[in-house]
C-alpha cells in the first residue's frame, strides 16, 4: 500500500509552489478563484498518489469527496463557528465561503486527472 512515487511527488512540489504564487502575487477575478480550485484538487491527488499506491479511480472519488466536504464547511461557516477567524492561515487553508463554482472546479480538477491517468494507461 505504501510506496513513493517519485513523479506524483515532482507534480506535487510544481503545484503546490505554483499555488503559492497564486496565493501571494495573483489577486484577480479568474485565475486564483477558478484556476487555483481547479488545481487544489490535482494537488492533493498528486500528493496522495505521490506515497500511496492506490487505485487511480478511488484516490480521485475519495479526493473530490473531500474538496466538496471542505466546501460544505465553508457554507456552514466553520471557520468562524472554530473561532479562527482572526487566524488568516486557517482562512487560507479552509477556505471561508461557499461557491458552487468552487465544486465545478474541483469536479473539472478530477476530470482532468481521471482523464491524463487514461492516457497514461494506454
Amino acid at each position: 500500500m505504501l510506496g513513493f512515487k517519485r513523479r506524483y511527488f515532482i507534480f506535487t512540489l510544481l503545484i503546490f509552489f505554483t499555488e503559492l504564487i497564486i496565493a501571494l502575487f495573483i489577486h484577480d477575478g479568474i485565475i486564483r478563484p477558478y484556476i487555483g480550485d481547479f488545481l487544489v484538487v490535482i494537488l492533493i491527488y498528486c500528493f496522495i498518489r505521490s506515497f500511496f499506491n492506490l487505485p487511480v479511480l478511488s484516490t480521485a472519488v475519495f479526493v473530490l469527496l473531500f474538496s466538496y466536504m471542505v466546501e460544505t464547511l465553508q457554507y456552514f461557516k466553520i471557520v468562524e463557528r472554530l473561532g479562527l477567524q482572526n487566524y488568516k492561515l486557517a482562512g487560507v487553508i479552509i477556505g471561508t465561503s461557499f461557491g458552487w463554482t468552487d465544486i465545478l472546479a474541483y469536479t473539472l480538477g478530477i476530470c482532468f486527472v481521471l482523464f491524463v491517468e487514461k492516457l497514461r494507461s494506454e
